[in-house]
């Protein structure tokens, strides 16, 4: 029986999509449930899954752009497959990098030059005096270190590579360019002092982990002083709807990751109500899904503000990029320790750029500020978000 493998929908309104990759050979033993080969939309990546054991053959070659619903590969499911076999072929195809000959000249084997091109004349003459290509090259001359230098220079200079702008970078290229041009968006700028928090990771990071079986780090921290800052400042969680501003009474916070696919951002739904250990976990499972290309169009869409933490390749300051249609987006950068006053000493302590673009059009300028400034105030005095931006003394005093 041939069951066949047809393209899934990744959404609504995508119509052809294109097929990145198929993970083994045509004609390979695969097994049920196993990832035969992705594709990529404009909005997602997504795997073909086989859904019966059999032999596989494959009838629409990589890199080519196919409607959805289009069938591009059969299983021969009466193929018995040993389950040995299987594991095998689910592994994805790795070519052997070429090793360069160490043996001398005197030993090359007739294939060693066997990629030499030559003339039809050249040709005729060496089947004439029955010479062989390694007759001829190894008859020239010597090769020198200057040969060696001469090649080895060619192919450092003189190589490229090229490979097709897939869809979901097409369509990242145009939302970026369409921010740029249909938004007001300007950048702010402060710094935290992050002193406080590393010190609550440093007290508390071994009893976190034993009960909650993940790591404690920055970005529950960001996202839990971003969506308390958001309370105060609901404009940053808004958007242009038509002639309306539509501001969410939660907060659906995108997390920026990078991948080789592009950037991708996928979303922690009602943030506000999560604790610490919800928030890493819920990241951590998120990022992972995306840098293997699995997550769902669901979970990339509907974020209300978004958090981009380039400081984790080294930016020491940027201006992020909005994600249309949200008017709001956090970049964390680096820290440094840098000497800053403190109470009239000068002292050196580890400080993090923070910036925030914002839509002009919905966010005002003294919100933008506000809001990056109470951000800091929750990272520099982390008790503050318990309190709702008041210090526990204010709380205490009912001030």
């Amino acid at each position: 029986m041939a069951l066949e493998i047809k393209i899934p929908s990744p959404g609504e309104s995508i119509t052809e999509v294109e097929l990145a990759s198929w993970f083994v050979e045509d004609g390979a033993l695969v097994t049920k449930n196993q990832e035969v080969g992705e594709i990529e939309s404009e909005k997602a990546t997504l795997p073909l899954i086989a859904e019966q054991s059999g032999q596989l053959h494959i009838l629409v070659k990589e890199g080519e752009t196919v409607n959805v619903g289009t069938v591009v590969a059969t299983i021969d499911t009466s193929v018995e497959v040993p389950d040995e076999p299987a594991e095998a072929q689910a592994e994805p195809e790795v070519r052997p990098t070429p090793v360069p000959d160490t043996k001398p000249a005197a030993a090359a084997t007739p294939s060693a030059f066997s990629t030499v091109k030559s003339t039809p004349v050249a040709r005729e003459m060496m089947e004439k005096e029955g010479l062989s290509v390694d007759d001829i090259i190894n008859g020239l001359k010597k090769i020198t270190a200057a040969d060696v230098k001469q090649a080895l220079k060619q192919e450092a200079t003189r190589g490229e590579d090229r490979k097709k702008v897939s869809q979901l970078r097409k369509k990242i290229s145009e939302r970026l360019v369409a921010v740029k041009n249909e938004t007001a968006m300007l950048t702010t700028f402060n710094e935290a002092d992050m002193s406080a928090i590393m010190a609550i990771r440093k007290k508390h990071q071994e009893k976190f982990v034993e009960k909650h079986g993940i790591k404690l780090g920055f970005m529950s921290f960001f996202t839990k002083a971003v969506t308390e800052a958001l309370k105060l400042y609901p404009s940053v969680n808004s958007y242009l709807e038509g002639e309306e501003v539509v501001s969410p009474r939660y907060s659906d916070i995108g997390i920026a990751v990078q991948t080789d696919k592009g950037l991708m951002v996928p979303v922690v739904r009602n943030a506000e109500v999560l604790g610490f250990a919800e928030i890493e976990k819920q990241i951590g499972d998120l990022a992972a899904r995306a840098r293997k290309a699995r997550l769902s169009i669901e979970e990339m869409s509907g974020g209300t503000f978004t958090i981009s933490n380039g400081g984790i390749y080294g930016s020491m300051l940027s201006t992020p990029i909005l994600n249309p249609p949200q008017s709001g987006i956090l970049g964390m950068h680096n820290i440094v320790e840098r000497p800053v006053a403190i109470q009239g000493k000068v002292e050196i302590r580890p400080m993090m750029y923070i910036a925030l673009s914002y839509d002009h059009r919905v966010v005002d300028g003294k919100d933008s500020v506000g809001f990056l400034k109470t951000v800091k105030e929750f990272i520099e005095e982390p008790s503050r978000m318990i309190f709702g931006a008041r210090s526990p003394e204010q709380v205490l005093l009912d001030l």
